[in-house]
């Protein structure tokens, strides 16, 4: 009784000084919301957000993590906009099921396979909401409980296998995850230098770039065999011990030349240039070829494709190392585009930014 009666003088003496009375129901409410969270943004400690109608305070360095978050890092101010909620806890939800190659605005509210919900954070064509983080969040609806990111897999890789299907829906069964997980270990700097958002944007110019190669990783050997006999250099001392029309494109990098598959083979102590159909029959050699030509090649470029990603030279410069030659300095922009658009629909599967300089 003792608050109520302070209350009401407090509001009687604001009256008899000539003052409007302006009594918010609670102190989160008549907060002002603060400038919209974006996903490419980096918000350092004390940046204050606004998501989905709450007010929110970075406790540290964060980029690409929604408020709230799972890390922490986000500190929940409250309600703003003058009494904007945040979604409802209880009752019940109408949203529609998702549908797969539907076309979601920001906003968009729907109900996946496991029956949890999920809100676009950004336009999408129908990406899976549990492969897709930056796209879509859990979206707390019905008492539901709120949803939890994907594991990555045991062998630390930041694609996950569900990440890696949506990459590559039609790829040749060659191509195996398992493959790509166990040639790993032949680099372990390969998408595991610098900050996790480096990581991840190593990984999507990679597989980007492999996308490019392979039609999708559905080529597992170079289609024009015209070319075949055009991969042996008989000026190199160990000649083409294989035949002369052995050294043909294989992989996910299309490897090939004899001097590839000698230097490749020595790299990974495995008998490339006397058996060279080594790269087309077993999966983690394949994809041990692409990582050794992406982690020690420059190629046509100044620095290996690594190098160009983990030192903020820009996916443009991965492109140099691997066709510079023809496609770069206005050679075959529409090959370098095609590039481009796949690493940045693949950095948006991952949840991380493209970053600078993605052209050559």
């Amino acid at each position: 009784m003792t608050r109520l009666r302070a209350l009401v003088a407090l509001v009687a003496l604001t009256i008899a000084s000539g003052l409007a009375a302006v009594i918010p129901s609670t102190a989160a409410s008549a907060a002002a919301c603060s400038a919209s969270w974006q996903a490419s943004a980096v918000y350092w400690g004390d940046a204050q957000v606004s998501h989905n109608g709450r007010n929110y305070r970075a406790k540290w360095w964060t980029q690409a993590e929604a408020p709230p978050g799972t890390t922490g890092v986000w500190e929940d101010l409250g309600a703003c906009g003058g009494g904007t909620t945040p979604p409802p806890t209880g009752g019940t939800c109408n949203h529609p099921n998702w549908a797969a190659g539907t076309w979601y605005t920001a906003g968009a509210i729907v109900r996946y396979t496991n029956g949890l919900y999920y809100v676009a954070e950004h336009d999408n064509p129908g990406y899976d909401p549990v492969v897709s983080t930056w796209y879509w969040e859990p979206y707390t609806c019905g008492g539901q409980p709120p949803t939890t990111p994907p594991p990555t897999n045991p062998g630390g890789f930041v694609v996950t296998e569900a990440q890696f299907n949506q990459m590559f829906p039609g790829r040749n069964s060659f191509y195996t995850y398992s493959g790509l997980v166990a040639a790993l270990s032949a680099y372990p700097a390969f998408s595991k230098s610098g900050s996790a958002t480096v990581q991840r944007q190593e990984a999507a110019a990679f597989l980007a770039n492999v996308h490019h190669e392979t039609g999708g990783l559905v080529h597992v050997v170079e289609q024009n065999t015209a070319n075949y006999p055009h991969y042996c250099d008989p000026g190199q001392p160990y000649g083409c011990p294989a035949g002369q029309a052995a050294y043909y494109g294989r992989g996910p990098i299309q490897l090939s030349w004899n001097f590839n598959y000698n230097a490749a083979g020595n790299a990974l102590n495995l008998p490339l240039l006397t058996n060279p159909w080594l790269v087309q029959t077993d999966a983690a050699v394949a994809w041990k070829t692409g990582i050794w030509y992406w982690m020690t090649q420059n190629g046509p470029g100044t620095m290996t494709a690594h190098n160009a990603m983990v030192t903020g030279a820009g996916f443009g410069q991965t492109i140099r190392s691997i066709n510079g030659s023809i496609e770069c300095n206005g050679g075959n922009p529409a090959q370098v585009q095609s590039r481009v658009t796949k690493y940045q629909q693949f950095v948006g599967i991952l949840g991380v930014s493209a970053g600078a300089n993605l052209y050559c």
